[in-house]
């Protein structure tokens, strides 16, 4: 018995360990990536003076927004994890690159082919008498190409540096969205904080209305003085209707991102107060770890790597090990007996010989796309830096401008007690009282603003720092 089958089992051994070997000995043509350097500071320009977090704070965490201390940010920012459109587009995704991974390593394996058929066939034959035949066949064939030049290897390595920034990609959409979600709702309550002022002054110009009546009434202010009064109201009035424009705006956008039907979701008034907190920035190299964006731009420089590799091994021969055998007989009653059989095995090895150029040039355009990537992931960085010293700042400057700012009220409203005990005794006339009036708000109004865009700074700050996300989290890191 091993005489007789002896010989094709020991020639498919030989042809397994062939493959083997030339396995162990294959080798990933292209080069390896190594990630480019990118121009960092040594420190944030816009550090001179920054207020710095308690030691406790130092690390910025995933939820973030907690900083601020303000529970109904929390429940808002909670929901956008849940039910974002944009973040549920950007999971699927990620999912997708995640499969093209799998379908990549895929190529790892052979490939097994079960094809059973029946054919029945009638010939005509003058000489002898003709019947039909049946022809049935059950083969299974196996392919195998084995990556002697790591095109695979390159393949699988750039999808996965592509399902990687995927990942980062999807941190950059959610990152995004509760940066939007904590912007309007600081912007909405500093609209709040603005209908509050104008409705403060809406009750004192009716005061100042009444008193300049009874002084009309009593002979002595104009009629005039009581029409200047009479406009202010109103004008003041049309001011506090006005903010339900924009406040109806940002309640909306509110409620897309969180994904809600804007018909469906209410703000209760609650205007802004408070100081922004304080944000812990660290070290300017930590930023490259720390930003989604820039995470995402290094993982495609390395998957455009990657590609340089898979043009290169275009260059070499392919091997492809290839094995058949089955069943095949014209009586289906004998088809599973050993006398049906068949098998054959045997390697076979293509080379292009001429292809117009075709391999240069998509090895051409594989180093240009990785020239490109480079240039981006550059460019990113520089980015997050110029946003991050942006909002540094914006932070530092506008609290010497509320510092200033506090004062101004303080003067105007000094001022207007004055005038008007002044206008009251008759020394002045009430225009005075109006233009005191108008500047108090005014600077109140102003005051309110610096607030709620030291608040948006601080949460763009956060933002540029990278929230509390850092690059291990990508999957396969």
């Amino acid at each position: 018995m091993a005489g007789r089958y002896g010989g094709p089992w020991r020639r498919a051994r030989v042809w397994t360990a062939a493959g083997l070997f030339f396995l162990a000995a294959a080798c990933s043509v292209g080069p390896n990536y190594v990630r480019p350097p990118a121009v960092v500071p040594e420190a944030f320009k816009e550090m001179e003076g920054w207020r710095v977090a308690q030691p406790k704070d130092q690390t910025l965490r995933g939820r973030w927004w907690e900083i601020f201390n303000d529970p109904r940010l929390n429940e808002l920012e909670e929901q956008v994890n849940v039910s974002n459109q944009n973040i549920a587009a950007s999971e699927a995704q990620f999912r997708q690159a995640l499969a093209l991974v799998q379908v990549a390593r895929s190529a790892y394996f052979p490939t097994v082919t079960l094809g059973p058929s029946f054919t029945r066939s009638f010939q005509s034959n003058p000489l002898a008498p003709s019947v039909p035949v049946s022809l049935t066949s059950l083969p299974v064939s196996a392919s195998w190409e084995p990556d002697l030049w790591g095109r695979i290897r390159r393949t699988v390595e750039g999808s996965r540096a592509s399902a990687q920034a995927s990942a980062a990609d999807l941190e950059g959409a959610r990152l995004s969205a509760q940066t939007s979600v904590a912007q309007d709702y600081f912007q909405l309550r500093a609209l709040d904080a603005l209908k509050a002022l104008l409705d403060q002054a809406v009750v004192a110009y009716r005061e100042s209305l009444r008193l300049t009546q009874n002084r009309y009434d009593s002979g002595v202010a104009s009629r005039g003085d009581v029409l200047q009064a009479d406009t202010q109201l109103k004008t003041t009035q049309a001011q506090a209707i006005d903010v339900g424009v924009q406040r109806a705006q940002f309640e909306h956008a509110i409620a897309l991102l969180i994904g809600k039907p804007p018909s469906g979701f209410s703000f209760d008034f609650q205007p802004l107060e408070g100081l922004p907190p304080a944000v812990p920035v660290g070290l300017p190299s930590e930023l490259l770890e720390r930003r989604p964006d820039i995470a995402a731009a290094e993982r495609l420089m390395a998957a455009a790597n990657a590609q340089i590799g898979v043009a290169l091994s275009a260059y070499y021969p392919s091997l492809t090990l290839g094995a058949s055998a089955g069943y095949q007989s014209v009586d289906l009653a004998k088809l599973l007996t050993w006398p049906s059989r068949f098998w054959s095995v045997g390697p076979s090895v293509s080379e292009v010989v001429y292809e117009g150029g075709l391999r240069s040039a998509q090895t051409a355009q594989a180093r240009a796309a990785y020239d490109g990537a480079i240039a981006t992931y550059r460019q990113t960085v520089l980015t997050g830096f110029q946003q991050v010293e942006d909002n540094l700042a914006a932070l530092r400057i506008l609290e010497q401008e509320a510092g200033a700012q506090d004062s101004a009220v303080k003067a105007a409203e000094q001022s207007l007690e004055v005038i008007t005990n002044q206008y009251k005794s008759g020394t002045v006339a009430y225009l005075n009282v109006i233009v005191a009036q108008t500047t108090v708000l005014s600077n109140r109004e102003t005051a309110a603003n610096i607030l709620g865009r030291r608040m948006t700074a601080a949460v763009l700050l956060i933002s540029a720092l990278g929230g509390g996300w850092t690059s291990p989290y990508l999957a396969g890191e």
